[in-house]
């Protein structure tokens, strides 16, 4: 479902000859596109350190599976999320993180290839699926396409084996939320309270509930142990030297600028307040939500949006406090027209309000998939406000394209292109 937006500037070449005379009252394309770049690695990096502290978390369950060990786990996999949810600005415009990106992000996943699912919910077969209820973790063989693969042992090959198995997307074998889902369980509320409940029981070898609770530990290790990996190597990816730094210099300067407002256009509009956000509300399913398992959706938005701002301002504050500061695209766009920058400006300002509303919301009680049930007339408009709050702050970054005479294609979404092919579906 994801289209294209083209977006034009609009009088270049009146506004090209005007920045020569201004250009030196902003920061050079060169130092904005470092300070994005150093930015980069260290969200990247503070992802990796989240990372290593939900693996210890996952250590310390496995070893004693109890109901707190359970507990901590969770939190240290909300705890997670943030840094990395933060670094999804630096998507679309970058084409070595979109097409690494999958390994850790994706979803939705069709969880009965995993493990045990309630089939009264969420069935026995898919048309467009045939390891829609695989169950690696209770079988020891399975069949993709026309070979059989040996899934003995479970550990990093097997999971690479399983990501996107057969071509199909919602194959999600990786990443967070295969993590999630092996913490929680299937959330099956609906869009009434309540997240997934799996029980420790689910990893107690001696007390085993719904079987297979060593191969369920050996998976949730190895995935967890494969997130690890793959956000160590684009955190390395953006390092000084770093493959990621090289493709984003042989752009030029102009070249970087694109990617910086492609990435912010596109996660804005199609990802986040498409196929994220407005998709879910159209149809009113918890399905379509992003932290499905844990009920951690509205944090997740909260964060992209924090990063986009973090990624314009070109200012960001470490886990550990330090703040990583620097020549910005803001002040780039600002030298050559601070009407349109002051636009992006006040557009960020009123979309991370609107998400502020959505996240205290959740934080009180209201879970995402409550608020975008059928009849919650409350909810939806304010999932609906922050919808309307990305699609502005598009527009904004739009006039910013203009102003500085550029040309980028933003990422769009039926679910707002075209709503009426959604519903009727």
């Amino acid at each position: 479902m994801i289209g294209k937006l083209f977006l034009a500037a609009t009088a270049a070449v009146a506004i090209m000859a005007a920045m020569p005379a201004r250009a030196a009252d902003g920061p050079t394309a060169e130092a904005v596109l470092k300070t994005y770049a150093d930015i980069a690695a260290a969200k990247y990096a503070d992802a990796v350190t989240g990372a290593k502290a939900l693996d210890a978390a996952i250590d310390a369950l496995i070893a004693n599976p109890t109901a707190e060990t359970l507990a901590a786990a969770r939190t240290a996999w909300k705890a997670a999320r943030p840094a990395y949810m933060e670094t999804e600005g630096y998507r679309f415009g970058n084409s070595i993180v979109d097409d690494w990106e999958g390994k850790v992000n994706a979803w939705p996943l069709d969880e009965g290839l995993i493990d045990y699912v309630d089939t009264k919910t969420y069935g026995d077969a898919s048309d467009s699926n045939p390891l829609y209820t695989a169950n690696v973790i209770a079988n020891k063989e399975i069949q993709i396409g026309p070979d059989k693969v040996d899934a003995t042992v479970i550990n990093a090959d097997l999971l690479r084996k399983l990501q996107e198995a057969g071509d199909v997307e919602t194959n999600v074998a990786t990443g967070y939320h295969a993590i999630e889902f092996l913490l929680w369980g299937q959330d099956l509320n609906g869009t009434g309270p309540g997240a997934g409940n799996r029980p420790a029981s689910d990893y107690d070898t001696k007390n085993c509930t719904n079987g297979n609770c060593d191969r369920r530990a050996a998976y949730l290790k190895a995935a967890t142990e494969l997130l690890i990996s793959d956000l160590t190597e684009m955190a390395d990816d953006w390092k000084d030297g770093g493959e990621a730094r090289k493709e984003l210099d042989a752009k030029g300067p102009d070249g970087g600028l694109v990617t910086i407002l492609t990435g912010l256009g596109s996660l804005s509009y199609g990802e986040l307040a498409g196929e994220r956000m407005k998709l879910g509300l159209l149809l009113h399913d918890p399905e379509e939500e992003h932290d499905c398992f844990s009920d951690d959706t509205a944090d997740s938005h909260y964060y992209d949006q924090a990063g986009m701002v973090s990624i314009w301002q070109a200012k960001y504050t470490r886990a550990d406090g330090t703040v990583i500061e620097g020549a910005s695209i803001r002040d780039y766009a600002a030298a050559r027209d601070a009407e349109a920058a002051k636009r992006v400006d006040d557009a960020l300002a009123a979309t991370t309000a609107k998400m502020q509303v959505m996240k205290d919301t959740s934080d009180g009680g209201e879970a995402y998939d409550q608020m975008i049930g059928a009849g919650n007339d409350k909810g939806n408009k304010i999932v609906q406000d922050a919808i309307d709050g990305l699609v502005g702050q598009t527009r904004a970054i739009e006039g910013v394209v203009a102003a500085l005479g550029l040309k980028i294609e933003v990422e769009g979404s039926d679910s707002l292109d075209n709503p009426d092919a959604v519903t009727a579906q």
